[in-house]
């Protein structure tokens, strides 16, 4: 009987442990459930396309000035369709077509007012 009142302790103790580390490791760790972790790699991925396209479309835009100016002339919400207009994007897949275009504009009418 000594045994057992002597082992009852300790299992408290290990389950409390492992009840402090979860708690731990999901708020101050950065333990993730696999559906965030999911998410974080979608967001991840399409971030990288949106940087690696991008400079692409500003390449084509920059080759077309008269559609440039057309571009800061249009008001912020349509800039992303005169970039898809102007085939500027037509090398992305449709997927990531809107991401990319909104990014393409975005960096082109930055960069002209710094001129």
């Amino acid at each position: 009987m000594n045994a057992r009142e002597s082992i009852k302790p300790a299992i408290w103790g290990v389950i409390g442990g492992a009840i402090a580390a979860m708690v731990l490791g999901f708020n101050f760790g950065g333990w993730v459930l696999a559906g965030t972790a999911s998410e974080m790699e979608s967001a991840s991925a399409t971030a990288a396309i949106v940087q690696a396209f991008t400079p692409l479309c500003v390449t084509k835009a920059e080759q077309e000035p008269d559609k440039l100016a057309a571009l800061k002339a249009e008001s912020r919400w349509k800039q992303d369709d005169l970039v898809v207009e102007s085939g500027w994007v037509n090398n992305v897949s449709d997927k990531y077509q809107d991401a990319v275009s909104k990014a393409c504009a975005l960096t082109l009418v930055e960069g002209m007012k710094t001129n």
